[in-house]
């Protein structure tokens, strides 16, 4: 997989990951639907629970968009499993433990915290046409409202 930070309108990378539910599953799969497809740090953190939590209650507006929300972190998948099932989480959190997909989307980035720099996600979210497209993408999302402006942004730009 190429790391290259693709743009609004253009092809979203192609994929397939593991999933929580044990399946692989490929971005293809969900062609003629959108998808928001939102990377984040790490499972059971605070920020990224309140995210997760926040797109759970989201859930059926999304649907009644034709939207799946699928959430991607390096984190393994029976972690996933642990998340999901602590908050139920009612959408795919997929296994990005070498990190191939977060740089295709270009958000694996140098981050510092408490003066100690690593690699990791930068939270940020794609939401991806049915045809394929990235329609819209939110880089070093700051997690209060950003569901509500992710739903809004479905509402009246893709349906």
């Amino acid at each position: 997989m190429r790391k290259t930070m693709r743009k609004e309108g253009q092809e979203a990378p192609i994929f397939t990951l593991p999933a929580n539910d044990g399946e692989n599953v490929s971005l293809e799969s969900f062609r003629g639907k959108n998808v928001v497809l939102y990377f984040y740090p790490k499972d059971m953190t605070p920020g990224c629970t309140t995210q997760a939590c926040d797109f759970r209650d989201k859930i059926e507006d999304f649907t009644a968009l034709n939207t799946v929300i699928i959430g991607v972190s390096p984190d393994p998948v029976a972690r996933h499993e642990k998340f999901i099932e602590k908050y139920q989480l009612p959408f795919l959190l997929l296994a990005d433990e070498d990190h191939q997909v977060a740089e295709a989307y270009g958000v694996w980035k140098l981050k510092k915290n408490f003066g100690k720099e690593y690699m990791g996600i930068e939270r940020s979210t794609f939401i991806i046409d049915k045809e394929g497209k990235i329609a819209k993408e939110w880089r070093k999302v700051k997690v209060k409202d950003h569901v509500e402006q992710a739903l809004q942004f479905v509402k009246d730009e893709l349906e």
